[in-house]
């Protein structure tokens, strides 16, 4: 019993901290180089996991989230011409455009690539909020523009599997035997 109310005590002050830090208004923290680049690996993570996912099933059939569908349709509804195949940067991270994705913003960040046909590079993705990333991903997936990248991907593997041991590539031969 008394072990018990020893391991209480560091949680229940570690509440408080955690209260009273979450009570400061967002101005009077700085930004943390070591929070910043924590955030940056785990968004960097996230981005390989799901450049595999794509690349691996037909994107057109997958669920993101249990609210694919709404977030899909409010999407559209508030946002119904914006390209989500090759994205501007302006239209996600202008003051006008933050104002106008406000209403979706969830508390965390993820990579997004600008242009769904390329894959996850430093020139190709934006830092975004996770709900803006989801809005996006599931447009294209829907509307067919990641299917470029599972074609690619299938592509690349299917090459691969003509490469011998040796490391040299076997020559194709054609339904009669010609080189």
């Amino acid at each position: 019993m008394e072990a018990a109310s020893r391991m209480a005590e560091p949680v229940s002050g570690e509440l408080v901290s955690v209260a009273r830090a979450l009570s400061l208004p967002a101005e009077s923290y700085g930004n943390n180089p070591d929070s910043e680049m924590a955030w940056a690996v785990r968004a960097m993570q996230h981005a390989k996991v799901y450049y595999k996912l794509i690349s691996s099933v037909d994107p057109q059939f997958l669920k993101l989230t249990r609210v694919d569908d709404q977030i899909y349709s409010e999407f559209r509804e508030n946002f119904g011409n914006l390209k989500v195949d090759v994205l501007d940067p302006e239209e996600l991270d202008s003051e006008s455009a933050k104002e106008k994705w406000r209403p979706f913003y969830f508390n965390y960040g993820t990579l997004l690539g600008l242009d769904c046909s390329q894959g996850y590079t430093e020139e190709n993705t934006i830092f975004t909020p996770r709900i803006q990333f989801l809005a996006i991903e599931i447009a294209r997936n829907r509307e067919g523009y990641n299917k470029a990248v599972s074609a690619n991907v299938q592509d690349k593997e299917g090459k691969d599997e003509n490469v011998v041991d040796s490391g040299e590539k076997e020559e194709e031969v054609n339904s009669e035997g010609e080189k």
